[in-house]
């Protein structure tokens, strides 16, 4: 499963979840400026896990009740968000946000070598290997080269932004367990979890009683992250794993900077240049190689 084509309608999904989960840098822009970190990720998450759970009595369904679906949520919650939420907020105050994004691009990379050791359908061919490599490519350079300045210093931080990778690989391949799971309550069981497991943390952290009361700006970004960045998001996250599997799904990570890029460009005024249309053409080589099917009509004309 995981090294077949992607039909239209998954490369749509992966595109909407790019879209979702790249909105959430800009949200974040928005509510970090009033917000520390851990309690800014808690609100989302909060408000997210409210948002499904609604949809879910919506749709005349009930999340388990046994120990054991809260066990598979809380490790999906685990390594999906806590683990590389707090990897990737430790690191990134130690080096730039530009080279952690760049760390964060090697997550298709760590999904597809884990993939490779761990599952049977989803082995890593030379073709795929490639897109990989050159959408890794794609993002050093929509992110600028000068981010890569500072690699080789601050290590641990470094390391950290690797390890947050390999846990969202390790997700990626977790969550084929809820294959048979409709998604809106794997969703809702994951996200709920998350915010579980992110309240102490956040508690301890930030202290957030002691914070004035956000502003309305603030609450909105909160919203839009919660509603639009985690409850649709992962409703869709976890279609597209039931259906394309784990090394398809994390081929998101190339296509959120793009996103992020272009809302900023529509929505913030940011200015584009050449290096970031590079970057995105190179991003777009990669998901194509990895596709194969350009490569396969190539040869074909050229056999013909």
């Amino acid at each position: 499963m995981g090294n077949r084509p992607m039909n239209a309608a998954e490369w749509l999904l992966l595109l909407t979840l790019a879209l979702l989960w790249g909105g959430s840098f800009f949200f974040g822009k928005v509510a970090l400026a009033e917000l520390p970190p851990f309690t800014a990720v808690l609100g989302r998450l909060v408000l997210g896990a409210l948002i499904l759970i609604a949809l879910v009595r919506l749709a005349g369904r009930l999340l388990p009740g046994d120990i054991n679906s809260w066990l598979r949520f809380a490790i999906m919650g685990a390594l999906n968000n806590f683990v590389p939420f707090s990897l990737i907020m430790w690191g990134q105050t130690q080096i730039s946000s530009g080279l952690a994004s760049i760390l964060n691009a090697m997550t298709p990379l760590s999904t597809a070598v884990l993939a490779h050791l761990l599952t049977r359908d989803e082995k890593l061919t030379p073709l795929r290997l490639t897109g990989v490599l050159l959408g890794l490519a794609g993002v050093v350079t929509l992110v600028g080269p000068s981010a890569l300045a500072g690699l080789g210093s601050d290590v641990l931080a470094q390391l950290a932004c690797l390890a947050a990778t390999i846990s969202y690989g390790c997700a990626g391949i977790y969550g084929r367990r809820f294959r048979g799971d409709p998604p809106l309550v794997s969703a809702a069981g994951q996200v709920t979890a998350s915010a579980l497991l992110t309240l102490p943390v956040a508690l301890l952290a930030d202290a957030p009683w002691h914070l004035p009361m956000p502003s309305l700006g603030t609450w909105a970004a909160l919203a839009g992250a919660g509603l639009f960045s985690t409850a649709l998001a992962y409703v869709v996250y976890f279609r597209i794993l039931a259906t394309a599997g784990a090394t398809n799904l994390l081929l998101v990570t190339f296509l959120m900077p793009v996103i992020a890029l272009l809302l900023g460009v529509g929505v913030l005024h940011e200015r584009i240049d050449a290096s970031h249309l590079a970057g995105m053409l190179l991003i777009a080589l990669g998901l194509a190689t990895i596709d194969g099917r350009l490569l396969q009509r190539i040869r074909a004309v050229r056999a013909q």
